[in-house]
């Protein structure tokens, strides 16, 4: 009686987690779109964290193949060219804002962009395609910026009221802004009286992301418009650790051509002592201090407390304005919304007739025990799909073919315990016996089913590709939530049943007395499975798929 107790609170919490899991979804996707913008960006962003995230299929968005052309570089300019464009596209998908983008190489000279929620397939390609643009700008000095700051605060203040200002919005020493209140910063900036107000010949620029305890920030930079110098200067950076001041820190080595060695020293010459920003299709990527005048173009970029991995990235960006290898669309689809819209609910209407058939046969065929089977279910289902938010698992239609998967899986468990169960009663056990003999006995067999299932997933995610990860990932998440359906929560249920002294459970049966000899007719079997094989290898030769 009181391991039942402790069954049961273990049903319960876990329901109860789930339910709470889910309720994040509930919220984000019956949001409209008006309330989604008067919301708090940090609330949005912890609903939108623990919602399901649906896949580019469900959701909708730009799915884009992008190739380098290296055709035209040298040998030792083709080394790390693929680096250097990812890089490029990395800082230009950031200006999109968008949600979880995928953005990963494929093969030597390809990377795949994926944007969900992207439709403007015009201003994609044109930002994603453009050759990248890097510039070296005066950053404001300290001064300047303080009073073009404290004049936007004060036409803020008279306009929006006395809590509303520019400098509220700052955390930290340098001016650094919460990146969910980025967008809100973007409109004030962009007010054309607010335009007015930045010093002529200046503009501000944001830097890029950066995680500090838990929270990422980017930095609101006031530089100069015209750029000092462009990136055709550099001929090359490299990356090292050991500065001057620090023997472990790290640091850019940055060579210039020939021909802008000059401009550079008298360009560092002239601003000892301020920052100059090295800016990446307008994102500010580091703003160092130019401690002394440099006559021969090789500048040393210390990175402070940065690890050597920003210095990579740093060293990356920098050659990055001097890649001469144009990028090519060469595959793009787009997913509108709508069509989006139409696979969720074709996906939730085949998930929800499949689920109906299933628990009406269950209900109707082993009654009791299937109204128990039925709870399993609809239990397995909200385990799965709060697993799959818990842990920020894309949901795809793949994914949700893998849930309906599941979902036969998970009633061929509870057929396979109440056919053992009827088998157990037909010996003259009484029913507790029974029960205790049908669940021991099923075990093995239920668990070499899942595990070998599991182990395909596995396989599948390891070696597939977009739908067929996404697949894999419902399938294998919902064989566990199965497996504790249908051997924990199924059998707490008929074992507190058990105790009303219940002698056994009505159950129909369509086949009385089956008793076929499978193995005596397995020749018959292993020709039928040569015959398929043979005929699938024939089919695939003749159909090499879509040319």
């Amino acid at each position: 009686m009181r391991t039942l107790k402790w069954k049961w609170l273990i049903i319960v919490i876990v329901t109860v987690l789930a339910l709470w899991q889910l309720h994040y979804s509930y919220v984000y996707f019956r949001m409209t779109q008006e309330q989604k913008e008067n919301i708090d960006p940090l609330v949005l962003k912890k609903i939108a964290s623990r919602a399901l995230h649906l896949g580019l299929d469900l959701k909708g968005g730009m799915h884009i193949v992008l190739q380098i052309d290296k055709s035209k570089l040298k040998p030792e300019e083709q080394q790390g060219a693929l680096d250097r464009a990812l890089e490029i596209i990395r800082n230009r998908v950031d200006q999109f804002g968008v949600s979880e983008p995928v953005i990963q190489k494929q093969g030597t000279d390809r990377i795949l962009v994926q944007l969900p929620g992207v439709i403007n397939k015009e201003r994609a390609e044109e930002i994603i395609g453009k050759t990248a643009l890097l510039e070296f700008k005066l950053v404001a000095d300290p001064d300047v910026f303080s009073k073009t700051v404290s004049a936007i605060d004060e036409y803020l203040k008279n306009t929006y009221g006395d809590t509303v200002s520019l400098s509220g919005f700052f955390v930290g020493q340098d001016n650094s802004v919460e990146v969910d209140y980025k967008p809100v910063v973007d409109k004030f900036l962009n007010d054309p009286e607010v335009k007015k107000l930045i010093p002529y010949g200046y503009e501000f620029l944001w830097g890029k992301p950066v995680i500090r305890e838990g929270y990422t920030t980017v930095s609101l930079y006031l530089v100069k418009s015209e750029p000092l110098l462009t990136g055709d200067a550099i001929l090359d950076a490299v990356p090292g650790v050991g500065t001057p001041s620090n023997p472990s820190g790290v640091k850019v080595e940055l060579t210039m051509t020939r021909r802008a060695s000059g401009k550079w020293a008298m360009i560092t010459g002239a601003n000892i002592g301020k920052r100059i920003a090295i800016v990446l299709d307008d994102i500010v990527q580091s703003a160092p201090v130019v401690r002394e005048r440099i006559p021969n173009g090789r500048s040393l970029i210390e990175m402070g407390n940065s690890s050597v991995e920003d210095a990579k990235a740093l060293a990356i960006i920098l050659k990055a304005g001097a890649l001469p290898a144009p990028l090519k669309i060469v595959e793009e689809r787009t997913i509108g919304p709508a069509l989006g819209l139409d696979s969720i609910k074709a996906g939730a209407r085949s998930f929800v007739i499949g689920s109906i058939v299933v628990l009406l046969f269950m209900l109707i065929y082993y009654m009791v025990a299937g109204a128990i089977a039925d709870l399993a279910l609809i239990l397995n289902i909200l385990y799965l799909l709060a697993i799959l938010s818990a842990f920020r698992a894309t949901l795809t239609m793949p994914g949700i073919a893998g849930i309906i998967l599941t979902v036969g899986m998970a009633v061929d468990a509870n057929v396979l315990i109440f056919e053992r169960l009827r088998e157990e009663l037909k010996g003259g056990k009484t029913f507790r016996t029974a029960l205790e003999a049908a669940y021991t006995r099923v075990f093995t067999t239920i668990f070499d089913a899942n595990a070998t299932t599991f182990i395909a997933a596995i396989i599948l995610y390891w070696f597939g590709t977009g739908p067929v990860k996404g697949f894999a990932v419902t399938l294998s998440i919902g064989l566990v939530a199965s497996f504790f359906t249908a051997l924990f929560v199924t059998r707490t249920v008929m074992e507190t049943i058990s105790l009303k002294n219940i002698k056994s459970l009505k159950m129909l049966q369509f086949f009385k007395n089956a008793n076929i000899d499978f193995l005596r007719r397995r020749k018959i079997a292993y020709y039928v499975s040569l015959g398929l094989i043979i005929l699938s290898v024939v089919a695939l030769m003749i159909n090499k798929g879509p040319r």
